[in-house]
């Protein structure tokens, strides 16, 4: 099977959400046109290959962040992995370093000035607040919040059923705020923007699921609210773990990078309560 024949098979048989096809997709392609610009085919990829590739994403005038590096470094190996196997994947930490300081996260006050700026009465405007809304009190990324439908959002249960990363589902508190906006779009805005049957909770103006792009023109970085999600409850007192499953990270190593920020908190919490502080 030549390189281009097992992206595409991986690309559409491989369990992938549609964004990470979309990323991927990108990734192994470069990737791709850098193999056959030295001859080689995925088959012959090993630790020396990566090495060199991961090599020359980090060096030049346009060399990529460790963070788009990581991404494409987990695209070509998933990619070997679905292929050829787990042993097809070279035995090698190539991945470049990260810094692990704390994503940039709004404050509490910068939180509620940006939700009092969607403020309104028109659909579009009580939407948009219950999507900002939702996003923050929920702590969703971008593609669930406008992947949730109808019977997603449990009202009597104050819970929101969400469809992560890889299929992999979990269930989130709603919060008081954000089940009030979301009544109030459900109620005032949301059957002024249906077309017909759709069981999507968030509609655009043509009465369509929303995409991403509508997210991001609300607001350029929504990641931020994620972040403040996790910021926020960890500085309330929340146990990293509980934050791991609320933000449906697989693993406790990813939500780590918030631990400095419980560090803080247990330096108040010392400082405050024992006798030699």
């Amino acid at each position: 099977m030549d390189t281009g024949a097992a992206i595409d098979r991986f690309l559409e048989h491989g369990g992938l959400s549609e964004a990470t096809q979309r990323a991927y997709a990108s990734d192994l392609r470069a990737f791709s046109a850098w193999l056959d610009a030295r001859g080689l085919t995925l088959e012959k990829v090993d630790a020396s290959t990566l090495s060199d590739w991961v090599g020359a994403l980090g060096s030049g005038r346009d060399r990529l962040a460790s963070t788009s590096i990581s991404r494409r470094l987990a695209a070509v190996r998933s990619c070997l992995r679905y292929t050829y196997g787990a042993a097809g994947v070279p035995e090698a930490s190539l991945s470049p370093s990260r810094s692990r300081r704390l994503p940039d996260a709004p404050k509490a006050a910068e939180i509620e000035e940006l939700l009092e700026l969607a403020e309104g009465d028109s659909p579009l405007a009580l939407r948009n607040r219950a999507l900002l809304e939702l996003l923050y009190s929920a702590g969703l990324r971008s593609q669930e919040a406008v992947t949730l439908d109808l019977g997603d959002v449990d009202f009597d249960r104050e819970l929101v059923h969400i469809r992560g990363k890889g299929g992999k589902e979990r269930v989130v508190p709603l919060g008081e705020e954000a089940a009030f906006q979301l009544a109030r779009y459900l109620r005032d805005g949301r059957p002024t923007l249906a077309a017909g049957a759709n069981d999507a909770l968030f509609l655009s103006v043509r009465g369509r699921p929303l995409d991403t792009s509508t997210v991001r023109r609300l607001l350029r970085h929504p990641h931020r609210l994620r972040h403040a999600f996790a910021t926020h409850l960890l500085e309330g007192g929340a146990d990293l773990r509980v934050i791991q499953e609320l933000l449906g990270h697989a693993s406790l190593s990813t939500t780590q990078i918030y631990s400095h920020v419980d560090a803080r908190r247990l330096r108040r919490v010392y400082d405050r309560s024992h006798p030699r502080s």
